[in-house]
């Protein structure tokens, strides 16, 4: 690890404006309508894909409800509403309003309203805390997904013949192996018919929900509200415990707010209420009309309103549509990580661009390989659909929930409407994630401690990451020279000064780094410049780049250099470096070098964290990724030195 590339968040407060993301997935550069069929492809995915399986779990799952005529009105009721309030009404109108400077997701949130609590306070430790947890419960979410999609994609099979029931599976496997194989050849090529393709399938849903309507156009009564009430006076707490399954119809809504930056809020509203929307209710009120008409489509009222002709077609449909839908949220996953590196909350790992006009389109193959491992141990252990969404609604209601509370901190911080608006709004969407939530906790024993365990591991490392820099840094700071005093000795009694520019990488401000002090004692020497230089990444996605780097001249040849990225920027020193700066320097490749301090934990048992947490620590600073590979520093011009660090 090196204290040379720690990265300083900033309250946006004093954050510059950032510049528009460099994707170019903005209004003024294509039409409204493309944006929102790309929209359509990427953000709706997995919500796109809940009707596979959302009914079959209500009436067929754990806690199964009897379809009854009332019933299957009752649950297409809460269905309907549950969409109104979870997505039109909660993310797309209000919390898609809450955007970081044209940016969305939950880390973007949080840095959001972190940077409007005062450093240091208590507030501020719980406000992230809540944060990382909300973000630490979507990698649980980013591995249920690809699974149970899958899954009840290829379980269509099993409703045409049984031949295929050993093999459902395998193939479920074989194809979710392909996905992420297939990853680090980047999405730019495969995702150009991600739209298309979905769009088809929301068509489809469409037609089949028509298809099946039209014999029982009275399944449309279930748009009134009052056949929710009657559901719950009928059924009880059974009833509760079926929003455990209803909630499936819904996961997927927070994409809609992390996906923003790309598309904009206009297309994503738009493929919403023009597409999306009235797809996903017809089919479900198809599926309606079918299950009262043939009780026993019960096992799977999806694939039993699709003709027996097109039923292998449309299970090849599927598994496209579910693809997508696990791809969408793989390369959430990869994008979470990045801002979570670059905010200072996660160690550094390896990340390669794979176009060279998208900068949001990255691969990570730690991460890749571990949701994989992951994806495919889920299959083999809960190995059917309908297993896994006892597992799945724990992470999504609970990431709603946070949303809600840091949605209040908006609402009153910012946006200025006042406490009594706050509560209203807030608390009433409150009363609603919690009811879904508590509904899903019985499933915890079945398998909803699945993404709650995964939570609980990626907290634990994004806060033992996070404290373990707080102690290094409190560890560093009693040592340090200050840089002033040390300056005059030098030119008191200068070292020999040699041609070229030395950059010293360093984390603070205050004092001489450490890399300098150790080239200063054993070759005795210095360059003819030095540049003293810190990387902040501010609490905003872009830093434009008339903003990126700030200087100080020190006095004799020292200089003191701030380069700001945001934490969607790709953090490139070199070409930060070519961009003009304040003291009008050029800056040549070859006649420059960069010295990094790269310090050695030593876990001791001394007051900080717990000896298990320090040693984690050290684990992660020592397998961390290449400071050079991360700020694209050439390797033949990057000088380490070493020091041991006890913490």
């Amino acid at each position: 690890m090196s204290d040379a590339i720690e990265t300083n968040a900033k309250s946006t407060d004093s954050a510059p404006e950032p510049s528009a993301p460099s994707s170019g997935g903005h209004a003024h550069h294509s039409s409204l309508v493309a944006l929102a069929l790309g929209a359509v492809g990427v953000v709706f995915g997995d919500i796109g894909t809940s009707p596979l399986y959302t009914l079959k779990e209500t009436f067929n799952g754990a806690h199964g409800i009897v379809p009854s005529h009332d019933n299957v009105l009752g649950i297409l009721s809460l269905v309907f509403w549950s969409l109104i309030v979870f997505v039109s009404v909660k993310y797309v109108t209000f919390i898609m309003r809450a955007d970081n400077r044209g940016e969305g997701g939950i880390m973007a949130l949080m840095a959001l309203v972190v940077g409007t609590t005062p450093h240091g306070s208590m507030s501020r430790w719980w406000l992230t805390s809540l944060g990382m947890f909300g973000a630490a419960l979507f990698y649980g979410d980013s591995m249920i997904t690809p699974a149970i999609s899958v899954l009840s994609a290829v379980e269509g099979l099993s409703v045409a013949t049984t031949v295929f029931d050993p093999y459902i599976v395998p193939i479920t496997i074989v194809v979710i192996i392909g996905l992420f194989v297939v990853q680090s050849k980047g999405t730019a090529t495969v995702g150009a018919l991600f739209g298309p393709i979905m769009g088809l399938w929301f068509t489809v849903l469409a037609a089949l929900g028509v298809a099946q309507i039209v014999h029982n156009p009275h399944v449309l009564l279930a748009l009134n509200p009052a056949y929710a009430v009657r559901f719950f006076a009928d059924n009880g707490f059974h009833g509760f415990l079926a929003l455990g399954a209803v909630v499936l119809a819904v996961t997927g809504a927070e994409a809609l707010y992390a996906d923003m930056g790309h598309f904009g809020k206009k297309p994503i509203r738009l493929g919403w209420f023009a597409l999306v929307f009235p797809a996903l209710i017809l089919n479900y009120f198809g599926q309606g009309s079918l299950l009262l008409r043939d009780a026993s489509a019960v096992a799977h009222p999806f694939f039993r309103m699709v003709p027996e002709w097109a039923l292998y077609p449309m299970v090849g449909l599927a598994t496209m549509a579910t693809v997508i839908a696990s791809q969408a949220v793989i390369s959430g996953a990869y994008s979470l990580t990045r801002q979570a590196i670059q905010l200072g909350y996660c160690p550094r790992l390896a990340i390669r661009h794979t176009s060279e006009k998208e900068i949001g389109q990255v691969y990570m193959p730690w991460i890749n390989w571990a949701l994989l491992s992951a994806v495919v141990a889920l299959v083999l252990g809960f190995k059917s659909s309908s297993a896994l969404a006892s597992a799945y609604g724990i992470a999504v209601t609970g990431t709603m929930a946070i949303d809600t509370l840091l949605l209040f901190l908006v609402i009153t911080r910012i946006w200025k409407w006042g406490y009594l608006a706050g509560w209203a709004i807030c608390g009433t969407l409150l009363l609603v994630d919690l009811a879904y939530f508590t509904a899903n906790s019985v499933k915890i024993v079945q398998g909803g401690w699945f993404p709650l365990a995964i939570a609980a591991v990626v907290f634990t490392v994004i806060a033992t990451w996070r404290k373990g820099r707080e102690l290094l840094f409190e560890r560093l700071r009693p040592g340090a020279i200050p840089i002033e005093p040390f300056i005059d000795s030098i030119a008191v009694h200068p070292p020999v000064r040699i041609e070229g520019t030395a950059v010293f990488l360093t984390a603070g401000r205050e004092g001489v780094p450490h890399a300098l002090l150790h080239n200063l004692n054993h070759n005795k020497v210095l360059h003819e410049r030095v540049i003293l230089l810190t990387v902040v990444t501010e609490d905003v996605p872009f830093v434009p780049d008339a903003q990126r780097i700030e200087m100080e001249d020190l006095g004799h040849a020292f200089y003191r250099m701030t380069v700001r990225f945001g934490f969607k920027d790709d953090p490139d020193l070199p070409a930060a470096l070519d961009l003009p700066n304040p003291m009008g320097m050029t800056f040549s490749l070859m006649e420059t070098s960069f010295f990094l301090s790269r310090q050695t934990i030593v876990p001791t048992r001394s007051a900080g964290m717990a000896l298990w947490r320090e040693k984690l620590f050290a684990a992660m600073s020592r397998n961390s990724a290449s400071a050079t590979d991360f700020f694209h520093i050439p390797t033949n011009r990057v000088v380490e030195l070493g020091t041991q660090i006890e913490i």
